[in-house]
């Protein structure tokens, strides 16, 4: 009988944070517009990935390429999530340093990572890089 109260009122304790918790609105992807159209520099080819639907949000990169080189990664669509923010400059370092869509995954940010080298590959494909 003497554990029973501790017990009663740690468990209580436990639980409030499990009570309070709100799960974050859905909000519109970041970038549903068309980006606008970049200038690219001459010799360099500009090629857009497939969007890739996601639990969280649509996903679309768009790959720079100067010669067989990928110079810059710009995302073009993705989820308006904070985990997502934070994922997408390290996924585009790590593609520039790759030079290929077979890069790690961001932890919790894996279904963006997914579909980011998924539309990667795409652009990729498309450029026959």
């Amino acid at each position: 009988m003497k554990r029973a109260l501790p017990v009663l009122v740690l468990s209580i304790a436990g639980l409030i944070p499990v009570w309070r918790y709100a799960p974050s609105q859905e909000t519109a992807p970041a970038a549903d517009a068309p980006a606008p159209a970049s200038t690219p520099v001459a010799g360099s080819d500009v090629v857009a990935g497939t969007t890739v639907d996601t639990d969280k949000g649509p996903v679309q990169v768009e790959v720079t390429f100067q010669g067989r080189t990928i110079t810059a990664v710009r995302m073009l669509r993705q989820p308006g999530h904070p985990q997502t923010e934070a994922a997408v400059p390290r996924l585009i370092e790590e593609t520039l340093q790759a030079q290929s869509a077979d890069i790690d995954t961001v932890s919790g940010a894996t279904v963006t990572s997914d579909g980011y080298k998924e539309s990667l590959q795409a652009a990729l494909d498309a450029r026959g890089a």
